[in-house]
């Protein structure tokens, strides 16, 4: 029986592993880590590209100062897409 065939099934699932799907679940490990240590007073930015202060926190949801005229924002903490130190 020619068992070459199964041998390069296995080679592209390994590949497909290695080189796509384990670097997404480590940026999504990643992500989630830094939207847990969030806190009063860190610097973000939002997935449509707001920046503000942190101001509040209150379970899933997140308030957040902008600009000069201190308006406030809140969104769902998995909209929150980085911080100042992430882009350092």
């Amino acid at each position: 029986m020619d068992y070459t065939f199964i041998i390069y099934l296995v080679v592209i699932v390994a590949v497909f592993y290695f080189f796509m799907i384990r670097p997404e679940r480590k940026r999504k490990k990643q992500a989630e880590e830094m939207r847990n240590s969030l806190a009063v007073g860190t610097d973000i930015t939002t997935i449509g590209g707001m920046i503000g202060t942190i101001v509040g926190i209150n379970g899933d949801k997140i308030t957040f100062e902008t600009g000069e005229d201190r308006v406030r924002i809140e969104v769902n903490r998995w909209a929150i897409s980085g911080t100042s130190k992430d882009a350092k």
